[in-house]
């Protein structure tokens, strides 16, 4: 069964210390699924856009094999856009604007030969809408959620809603301390975790991630990065990375789900060297795996059995 995406698509203005782009390649779902698709197929993707939707774009999801079934295109209509602007540390960005367009409308219809997918990755909308695809799907056996401070703070109910029925919940730091109110990240974690999903995963952004499951805590390192152009999407490609390898193994073991944060965390390595999605679109797979293996190395080393 395919791979399920819900989320946005849309079309960035970034600007950063080094360039500045216009109407680039942006949205949640566009990134898990680029990300996704060097692990899986099929891959499916539910979402809205307006006919200013760039069919290079169209055309780019084809190629990898990413199902656009699920996709409304709004005859008249535009596609959400948003600008921001980074500066030299860019973990503080600036909103320019946020037009939602189409988007403000979305109301995410599950394909037929969709509803019956096992594995379900709900990008970063509304928890309603997240609640709405959780009613739609039929067989879903692993269901991978993000969300963002918006969300805790103006759709909590719902967000806890989302929370009692999916698997795996992805935060990052300060979302985690918002939603529990403790600000230790073991601690909080735990609460978490007492909301409903049995995995939780912990972005801590250039200081990686944490992972709790079976009462199991799992550090995954960042790799060092001596450029940074651009973080936009870093996280969307995180969760695809990490949904895409479970995809294609069917593994949920602590160990398997250790491999799928690496592989998320090498994506997203990738996702920050070049504007949008351009540092995901043409990887191979002795790219990816010398990666990976940066990152196993930078974490491995020997005990000192003389001591």
């Amino acid at each position: 069964m395919s791979l399920l995406i819900v989320g946005s698509l849309a079309y960035d203005s970034i600007e950063t210390p080094y360039e500045k782009v216009e109407d680039a390649l942006g949205g949640s779902s566009s990134y898990i699924s680029l990300a996704s698709s060097y692990f899986t197929k099929p891959i499916e993707i539910v979402g809205v856009v307006g006919d200013d939707f760039k069919s290079e774009h169209l055309q780019l999801f084809k190629d990898k094999n990413i199902g656009l079934e699920g996709v409304q295109i709004i005859e008249g209509g535009k596609t959400f856009r948003w600008g921001g602007k980074y500066h030299h540390d860019f973990n503080q960005r600036d909103t320019i604007y946020t037009d939602l367009n189409v988007f403000a409308d979305f109301n995410p219809v599950i394909p037929e030969s969709c509803k019956e997918s096992e594995y379900v990755m709900l990008g970063n909308i509304d928890p309603a809408l997240q609640l709405s695809v959780l009613d739609q799907v039929r067989n879903s056996k692993f269901v991978v959620c993000d969300t963002m401070n918006l969300w805790i703070d103006i759709k909590k109910d719902d967000l806890l809603k989302v929370l009692k029925r999916i698997d795996v919940i992805i935060v990052n730091d300060s979302e985690a301390k918002l939603l529990t109110s403790e600000p230790n990240l073991i601690k909080a974690a735990k609460l978490i975790k007492e909301m409903g999903p049995k995995i939780v995963i912990i972005k801590k952004g250039e200081h990686g991630a944490l992972l709790f499951a079976e009462d199991k805590i799992f550090s995954a390192p960042a790799l060092p990065m001596e450029v940074v152009f651009d973080p936009t999407g870093a996280g969307d490609t995180f969760a695809g990375g990490f949904i895409g390898y479970l995809h294609r193994t069917k593994n949920h073991s602590f160990e398997n789900l250790k491999r799928a944060v690496v592989y998320g965390s090498t994506l997203a390595s990738f996702c920050v060297e070049h504007f949008s999605t351009r540092g995901i679109e043409n990887l191979d797979n002795e790219k990816i795996k010398n990666r990976f293996n940066q990152f196993v190395e930078l974490a491995r080393f020997e005990s000192d059995e003389q001591f």
